[in-house]
Order: C-alpha cells, then structure tokens, then sequence
C-alpha cells in the first residue's frame, strides 16, 4: 500500500515536472500544461508549430480538422485560454472534454442558425479568437461543405486571420470519427501539429493568383495545405512505406500480382532488405542504377531496395526503342541496370539489352542474385526490415524519370524523396482513398503516373495494390478486373477505350472511381463507362516534372471538361501567349515540381530550376473557381497565316465527327502559309468535305480544317498511353513528301 502510494505520488511529481517544462517551454498557463503532460507523453506529440498558432495576431480564426473525440481536449490545452471553442453538440458533451471542462468556453451550434448570427463577428472583432472544428473529409458534401463557406464569411466579414490545424495519426485514435475499416486503430500512434501561418481569406485569394478561388474554396484548399503536411513529406521514400507499414500494420495484404501472388507489408519489406544488402555494393551512395521491370511484385521489392541502399532509381523505358534506352543511360550517367531473364526473354527485348550492354553498362539479373542470397542474409532481412541500409536526404534525388518524348528527344526529370511524398500527399488530400480500396494499376511504372500515383501512393496510405504488367493487353485486363475486384482504376483515354471494346459489362461493376490522366479524356469514352459499367471517370492533369500530378476533379470540386484544380500546396502562373486570347502558358511551383533537369548534351548534371519555377509548356485557362481548361501544348499550336490554331482543338473537333477512330492533328511547312495542318487518322470514312461541313455546323474557324488527311491501320503510341505525335508527324511528312522541308 505504501509502495503504491509512492509510486503515485512519483508519478503526479513526475507530471507536475513535465508540466513546468511544458509551461515555459510552450507559453501555457500552468492548468493548460498540466492537462496536456499526459497526452503529450502519451502520444508523443510533435507540437513544435503550435507557436505559430498562439502567436497569431488577433483577430484570428483557429480551423481544425476535426479527427477525434481528442482533438478539442489538445486544441484546449494549448490553444490560448481566451480563445472561444465551437464544437457540436455531440463533441462539446463528449467525455473526453470532462477534465477540460473548467478550461472550455465552448457553443454547441447548428451550422444553419449560429453561423448567420452577429455574434461570432463581433467576438472575432472585439480582437477576439475563435477555434472552429470543421469536417475531416476531403471530399466533404453539399451539407458539411456549407460549413467552409460560414466560416469563410465569418473571416472576411472579420477581417480575420485564418489558421489551420490539422494533427497527424489522430484518425488512427481509438476514440476517431473516420470508420476502423477505413483507419486501422492504434492506441498510442505518434500525434503530428501542422499548423500553416495566419493568412487572411483575402490574402488566400490573392495569393492564389492565376489559380482563382471563391473565398471558402480558398479556406478548403488552405487546410488541405495543412492535410499535407501532417502527412510528413520530409522523409525518405523507404521510411515513408516502413511507416505505413507499423500504421495499417505489417501483416497486412498490400500488392499483389497475377504470377506471384500476394505479399504482406512485412514480407515486402523483408525482401527489399534483403536486396538491399546487395544493391548497396552496386555504385556508390546517390547514383543512378536503372531499374528495368514490369509491373508485378517484383519491381515493388526492388525499388524499395534501391531507395533502402541509397541508390537513385532511373526507370528505363523498354517500350522507348533502343535509341531512346541508349539516350537515358547516357543522360543519367548509367553504369548498372537491374532487370529479369524471365521478363526480358518474355518481352522479347533481346535488343534493349544489346544496346545497354554496347553502351558499357553491366546489367545484374534479379535471378542470379536470388540464387545467391544466403540464410544469414535472409535472417537480417526478417530482423531488421524496418531500418534502411544506407541513410538518405529526403531532399536528395530519389528518382529519375525521362519525359515520354512525344514531341522531342527525352530528358532525364529528376524528383526527389519530397517531390513524390508530397505528390502522393496531396492526393490523399483531395480523394478519398481507404485501406477498404484495391487499386489495379497497368500503368508501367516507368510512367510517372504508374509509378507515383498506381505503385507509391497505394503502398503509403494501405490501399491494397494489384499490379499487371501490361496497359495493352485490352482483352486480359478486363478479365483480370472481374477476379481482382478493383475499386479503383487508373488509366489513360486510350486504354479506357481499349478495355471498354473487349469487357463484359459486368467486369468492372466492381469499380466507384477511374482515374484519367496523360491525355484528355474524350466525352464518349466517358459515356461508355458511365453507361455500361457505371463507373465516374475522374479526370485530372499531370506531368512528368511534377511527380506528376497537378490538378485534378474531385466529388466536391469537379467540372467536365476541365481537369479540375490545383493540388494543394502548388501556384500557378501565365504568361500572355501571342494570338491567344484568353489563358495563357502555364507555369508552375510546389513542393512536387522536380529538382531539375538531365539532359543529353550535361550528362549526369543536375539543372535547377529558375526561381522554383517549371515552364509546362502547356496552354491553359482557368476559371474563377480555379478549375483549368487544357488548350493544348504551345507546341501543338500551328500559326497558320499569323493566327495561332490548337491542334488539340482540331483533334476534338475531329473526334466529335468520328467519335469510334484514332485521330492526330499534326502542323507541317507550308511555304505560303508558314504551316499547315495535316489529320492522321484511322477513320477510312474520314474525308475533307465531310469534316468542313461538319466544322460549319460547329462554329469552327475555316483554318482549324486540316488540309490533308492521311490514313493509317493503327495510330503510333507510347508507352505510356500517349498518341506518339513524333512518329505521326513523321509518317505525315513521309506521305505527303516533304522530308526535305521538315
């Protein structure tokens, strides 16, 4: 009895001591750290930025994304003791507040009557604080997001500054509001401040620029802002898999694919531990090893090992040809690439391995390496799977990536660790994506969206991943679908049409979300998979040296024909474009545009970018709600008689008239013109008369009629999914016979 009296008065001693420490080292009153000594001990919680939410100038809105039953009891403890709590009725009454009581001035309120009253403003303009507890979900409907658009007229009406918070791991908290199906329970995960500095809805707005905004999407965007950065991009890519890994827990089902079966987080993690050991002996720390895989478990396992080892993973584009290969080992400064026997002699790419082996690079078969591992290597791989091998930056470079050459030689796009969290980050933050989810990804990974958005986003955030190693295999995917039972699907307009021509109706019943990128997605094929399988396309817009994704539409964000907004976190920019009228060429900044640059005449060299800022090279105009409209790429514009013509507009207007067949619109010299447009198509019926009547009717301009029409069987793609606009120029040229005025 007296042993457990002293034990208890240790341990109120101990907590009163942590309390003086937290008082002088946080600025709470002495009630406020003596509440919160056990919880921050608890959850370890990193409350570094909670200074910059109780130095805010009044008057200040605090807005909380509301996780769990102990969000209100933090935000009490450190919040300043003046500050006016607004919680609903149900948290307000909640047990977890009982200690806080005596600290909480809070309202229970209904949306619709307190939030139109005087009262709020005029507390906010007596240099008042006010904490708001806003829904946590990111993609909140018409009721909850009424809520946004109050306090977003609280603020203005106030002038007040808004804050953000959001704490990371607390959806994962026994006492969470999000469904355990949805957010695995732990009981003491590490809890994460994110606190963005105060900014005023009007500042919000102007700083979003180009971008547009209404005040409340201002608000949503900025405390999706916050989202991201509780989830941490300030880490390596391994540890950030290693984390998911002990949060939706380590024997958990995560990728899968159709030759190898299953794996679990913990035996994904085994395996690229134990490859790892080997890797580590390939180059040296920070160099590039090129990585040659399908999609299958495999090319997991192995891109883990690279990044445990510290190497810089160059994912090689087997579907390039062998001048392209030749091209991207040269660029990155390649000595050693890692592939397959089995998958090089089944892709039959007998001649991309000549050509890296004439280009002096030693090439390590997966197979022989296998082989080789021994017992001991495989017992350290089962001790110490959650510790990378070699320590890395996280604002190192971690990938490299080579542009798809559509138009162009291609270049070496350089992401770091940051880049590719942060991209997957900020996904998380506008789609609601769960453990309940299982992504099929055909996407090679060589693809910047197969590799960020179908292979590193599903492994950071518990999504089970069904990898298959080929986008072109239209009749097996759908079958594949029909076993696997996807939720979600990610694809490009020509492979969605693809699989939409083979599939049963009832093969991707299992689907509630496609998501399209790469290329614009054509209204018919979005009426197929709407109508036949009933599947929503979701349509975004990416780019290689943006890790890739930049916007894209959402359930409470999204408008047809457009390819949504910006990611949160990134800013936009355009510049004037001679002969267009409206939008401009897009530039872009954020914590997901690349590094830099590898180009083929700096081998091996690092180019920054200017001023944080990436020329897309893309024509854009954005609406004042902030959604972008794509025009075309500068490049695809033919100034035809001093007026400047989309080529992607012309594609559309072609398309809408043969809606079934492949079209390119392509530009070629034109002596009395300067250029002229030529359609490659693989519509027979496609005639010059018929596509003028046509572009009469709709109210198109006589220049966007091409002049020629050539035919072909089948339209040149990429890898990627992309039409090849380089070959189809090319057999545009040959046709018509003008290699010498190419």
């Amino acid at each position: 009895m007296i042993l457990t009296g002293a034990m208890l008065l240790a341990v109120i001693a101990a907590l009163v001591a942590v309390a003086i420490v937290l008082k002088f080292q946080l600025g709470l009153s002495f009630t406020q750290a003596l509440l919160y000594a056990p919880l921050k001990l608890a959850w370890r919680v990193q409350d570094q930025r909670i200074a910059v939410a109780r130095d805010a100038e009044t008057p200040v809105i605090y807005a909380i994304s509301h996780q769990s039953k102990l969000d209100p009891a933090l935000m009490l403890s450190l919040l300043p003791e003046q500050t006016l709590h607004i919680l609903d009725d149900y948290s307000a009454k909640s047990m977890w507040l009982e200690p806080w009581r005596e600290l909480a001035r809070t309202i229970a309120f209904n949306a619709e009557h307190v939030f139109v009253s005087r009262r709020l403003v005029r507390h906010l303009r007596g240099r008042g604080r006010l904490a708001v507890y806003l829904p946590d979900a990111v993609e909140p409907d018409t009721k909850s997001f009424r809520l946004f658009r109050a306090v977003a007229r609280i603020a203005l009406k106030a002038d007040a500054k808004i804050v953000p918070i959001v704490i990371g791991g607390a959806r994962h908290l026994p006492m969470s509001s999000t469904p355990a199906e949805q957010a695995p329970r732990r009981w003491f995960p590490e809890l994460r401040l994110s606190v963005l500095e105060p900014m005023t809805i009007a500042a919000l707005m102007e700083s979003a620029g180009a971008q547009q905004a209404t005040a409340s999407s201002a608000l949503f965007d900025r405390i999706a802002e916050a989202r991201v950065a509780a989830g941490d991009p300030s880490r390596t890519i391994f540890k950030a898999v290693r984390d998911a890994a002990l949060r939706f827990g380590p024997s958990r089902t995560i990728v899968e694919d159709v030759v190898s079966g299953s794996m679990t987080y913990r035996n994904l993690l085994i395996a690229a531990r134990v490859l790892a050991g080997r890797f580590a002996h390939i180059d040296q720390p920070g160099e590039a090893v090129g990585l040659m895989l399908p999609n299958a478990n495999g090319i997991a396992i192995s891109f883990l090992a690279l990044q445990s080892a510290g190497r810089v993973t160059a994912m090689i584009n087997y579907t390039a040809g062998t001048a392209s290969v030749s091209a991207a080992i040269r660029t990155a400064t390649i000595r050693t690439v890692i592939s397959s026997r089995a998958f090089v002699e089944k892709a039959n790419l007998g001649d991309v391995v000549q050509a890296i082996e004439q280009a002096g690079v030693k090439i390590v078969w997966l197979e022989e390496l296998r082989d080789k591992v021994t017992i001991f290597e495989k017992a350290l791989g089962a001790l110490f799977w959650r510790f990378a091998v070699t320590d890395r930056d996280p604002a190192k470079p971690a990938v490299i990536l080579f542009t798809s050459g559509s138009e162009g030689l291609p270049k070496g796009v350089v992401l770091s660790h940051k880049n590719l969290i942060a991209n997957a980050m900020q996904a998380e933050a506008r789609l609601t994506l769960t453990p309940e989810d299982t992504l099929l990804n055909v996407l090679p990974a060589f693809h910047s969206f197969g590799l960020t958005a179908g292979t590193l986003l599903p492994l950071l955030i518990g999504v089970r991943l069904f990898l298959y190693p080929s986008p072109l295999h239209y009749k097996l995917i759908p079958e594949i679908a029909a076993k696997a039972k996807p939720t979600i699907l990610v694809g490009t307009d020509t492979f969605l049409n693809g699989y939409a021509r083979t599939a049963k109706d009832s093969d991707f019943a299992s689907l509630r979300l496609v998501v399209a990128g790469a290329e614009a997605v054509k209204p018919e094929t979005r009426r197929v998979w709407r109508e036949r399988f009933g599947a929503e396309i979701v349509e975004g817009f990416g780019l290689t040296e943006a890790a890739p994704v930049v916007a894209v539409n959402t359930a409470s964000h999204g408008r047809d024909g457009t390819v949504g907004r910006l990611f949160p976190g990134m800013r936009m920019k355009l510049e004037p474009v001679e002969g267009i009228a409206e939008g401009g060429r897009l530039f872009l900044s954020g914590p997901n545009v690349m590094m830099g640059y590898m180009t083929a005449d700096r081998p091996g060299e690092l180019q920054p970018l200017l001023d944080g800022w990436h020329d897309t090279g893309d024509i854009v105009s954005v609406d004042r709600e902030g959604f972008i409209s794509i025009r075309g790429r500068a490049k695809r514009f033919a100034k035809i008689g001093g007026e400047m013509v989309s080529l992607g507009a012309v594609e559309m207007l072609v398309q809408a008239l043969w809606p079934e067949e492949h079209h390119a619109a392509v530009s070629v010299p034109d002596k009395r013109k300067g250029e002229r447009i030529v359609l490659v198509t693989t519509a027979d019926a496609a005639d010059t008369k018929s596509l003028r009547q046509y572009g009469k009717k709709a109210g198109a301009t006589e220049l966007m009629v091409p002049d020629d029409i050539i035919k072909i069987e089948e339209m040149p793609v990429l890898g990627s999914g992309k039409t090849d606009y380089t070959a189809a120029r090319r057999i545009a040229v040959e046709r018509l016979g003008l290699e010498a005025a190419a």
